[in-house]
């Protein structure tokens, strides 16, 4: 009788048991199933957020250039000399929907130092350049903007040539130019086609700008006019002249910005302008400068810069319109920094 309560009682608490079990784990299950549910819910959201826009692209670039030559009992002859040249150049671009704006500022200065001219450094390379701009899309997918430009041009220190020694033995020169003698500054609004990244071309109807000459004895030699009271002299003297020098044209300005591989690049401005308030589309200032380099290692450049002149108003050696031109070829130690910023 005893065995037959013992598995009654067994049947009856195995039956009350089962239930909970099959009830636990169900709930096991269902808080398993939330969880997995939660966690594909926060991956599906992380996964879905969109970026940060990027707006700024900022470049920075250093090139430090030196050349030194030494003789001792050399028959040929020759004079110990050392060069050095550094170069900066600064791009901050923005870039939103249908509107840019582009920035540079490009510095450059070198001196040689040679032993026949102990005690003096002749400067070699001296540049100050900064341009601003800014465009906006006449539609979302067109290669045309309408444009607004600024830019400033002039240099760090005095230039000298023709070198000589006065009484005391301390050298002088004629002077060529100098800080804002000459500068130039100029504001142009037109249009711009960009047709690819590495060309763009700007159109500028309606273009204006200040040559200032600081030194009143540059005046004449960069094309300044006399001023009213000194109009009928003969041989006039410097601080008979303005200061300054405004004129209002239209403007052509081409890019090309070429990047043929990691260690070479191609770039090259050309800038062609024409006054309407004197001798209008007769004659056409030109600037045109190009720029190669080539990554030799990662810190060094080969680098070959030109930059050619033509303004008939400046004076050289007596004579006006004659075509300027600079060549520079270096071996450079080069840093470049070239990030995107998000904003």
């Amino acid at each position: 009788m005893s065995g037959k309560v013992l598995v009654c009682a067994g049947t009856l608490l195995l039956a009350a048991v089962l239930p909970l079990g099959v009830y636990a784990q169900d709930l096991t299950d269902t808080q398993k199933a939330a969880a997995d549910a939660a966690i594909a819910i926060a991956g599906s959201g992380k996964s879905a957020a969109e970026p940060k826009p990027v707006y700024w692209k900022n470049y920075f670039r250093v090139d430090l250039g030196l050349t030194q030559a030494a003789f001792a009992n050399w028959a040929a002859g020759g004079y110990a000399n050392v060069a050095l040249n550094a170069a900066v150049d600064l791009k901050a671009d923005y870039a939103k929907n249908q509107a840019s704006w582009n920035n540079r500022l490009q510095m450059n200065y070198g001196f040689l130092w040679s032993a026949d001219k102990a005690d003096l450094l002749q400067k070699s390379n001296d540049r100050f350049y900064f341009q601003t701009n800014f465009s906006y899309k006449t539609s979302e997918k067109s290669k045309w903007s309408y444009s607004a430009a600024f830019d400033f041009k002039t240099q760090f220190s005095n230039s000298y040539d023709n070198y000589k020694r006065d009484s005391v033995g301390k050298w002088y020169g004629d002077l060529k130019s100098g800080l804002m003698s000459p500068g130039y500054t100029n504001i142009s609004v037109g249009m711009e086609w960009n047709p690819c990244k590495w060309f763009k071309l700007g159109l500028s109807p309606l273009s204006g700008g200040w040559t200032i000459v600081t030194d009143k004895s540059l005046r004449k030699t960069y094309g300044m006019e006399l001023l009213p009271q000194y109009a009928d002299q003969t041989d006039p003297e410097g601080y008979m002249y303005k200061s300054a020098l405004f004129q209002l044209g239209a403007q052509l300005k081409a890019d090309v910005n070429l990047l043929v591989n990691d260690n070479f690049t191609f770039e090259t401005q050309l800038v062609l302008f024409t006054d309407y308030l004197k001798h209008p589309f007769e004659w056409t200032r030109v600037n045109w400068d190009v720029s190669i380099g080539w990554k030799v290692a990662k810190f060094f450049k080969i680098g070959l810069d030109t930059w050619l002149i033509y303004d008939p108003l400046v004076e050289i050696d007596g004579c006006v319109s004659k075509v300027q031109f600079k060549e520079f070829l270096s071996v450079n130690f080069t840093y470049t920094i070239d990030h995107k910023k998000d904003r």
